[in-house]
């Protein structure tokens, strides 16, 4: 049951238009009812799901049994793969599965290593990471797998992958880009930023880059949480001015829900990218709400 027809997420991209993209992360569990209920919210607001794949290491749900879910729904899917549990011929099978299904997205990540996790005594794979895992995409939907084996109905895959727009020496991330574009990205989602003049710079770095740029939304439920993800999350930097207002804010989450909608509005205003990627972290109902502070 391989579709050929191209992703609402690439028609969307490819036409230019800004595009909206969420994130959701499976249960801890086998009850997939809240996270479901959730999913009819976003028909129609959204343009793709990333599922995570065993975020920070943690056991969930796998993100092919969610992306299932959700196709049924009438929700487009991002499968999301990483390297850390799986061995080429694990991450061949799921690409294979996930296509026979429907699924027309996937994100290719190396990561997060086990310790940090739930499950820290597990062993972690890494036999592949985001670029190969993407060369790996590539071989099959030319129809064969790794090993020059022919396949019996190929996956078809927008593929994508994640950047840092704040990162020291920036030209680290440039670099890695370049490999992923190489390698059959199409696009990218980045890091959470709380700065319009990060993504203007990072528009000017990327231009001559072939590759649309989602940018990384993450609602603030806090002033405390922002000096957290301040000093404890590499890639973020959280700007004194929006921890002032969050940390006068009588409903700070609220606020919090404000200020991701107001700059998801400026970014589409401007222009500095091609799409937002909304990550609420467990607060998933919160997406359409910022989405309507934004006019989206």
């Amino acid at each position: 049951m391989v579709n050929k027809m191209s992703s609402l997420l690439q028609q969307t991209l490819e036409a230019g238009k800004f595009a909206i993209t969420a994130e959701m992360a499976p249960p801890k569990g086998t009850d997939f009812s809240h996270i479901l209920e959730i999913a009819d919210l976003l028909k129609g607001r959204v343009q793709g799901v990333n599922v995570t794949d065993y975020q920070s290491a943690a056991v969930k749900a796998s993100s092919l049994a969610m992306c299932v879910e959700l196709e049924k729904k009438g929700l487009e899917s991002i499968l999301q793969m990483t390297g850390r549990d799986r061995n080429r011929i694990a991450i061949q099978g799921e690409m294979l599965s996930a296509g026979h299904f429907g699924v027309k997205n996937m994100l290719a990540l190396t990561g997060d290593h086990t310790t940090t996790g739930d499950n820290p005594e597990a062993k972690p794979v890494f036999e592949m990471d985001s670029v190969s895992i993407l060369q790996t995409a590539e071989v099959l939907m030319s129809g064969q797998d790794l090993a020059g084996n022919e396949l019996k109905g190929a996956p078809d895959f927008y593929l994508g992958a994640c950047v840092t727009p704040v990162f020291d020496p920036i030209e680290v991330q440039l670099i890695k880009m370049r490999n992923k574009i190489k390698a059959g990205a199409k696009f990218f989602q980045t890091q959470g930023v709380f700065d319009i003049e990060v993504m203007r710079e990072f528009k000017e770095l990327t231009k001559d880059m072939d590759c649309y740029v989602l940018a990384g939304i993450i609602p603030l439920k806090s002033a405390g949480m922002a000096k957290f993800m301040n000093r404890s999350v590499p890639g973020i930097s959280v700007p004194d001015a929006l921890i002032e207002r969050l940390t006068e804010a009588e409903d700070k989450a609220a606020e919090g829900i404000r200020i991701a909608g107001e700059f998801v509005a400026q970014l589409k205003e401007e222009g500095v990218c091609d799409g937002a990627h909304i990550m609420a972290i467990g607060a998933e109902e919160n997406v359409p709400k910022i989405l309507d502070v934004a006019g989206l």
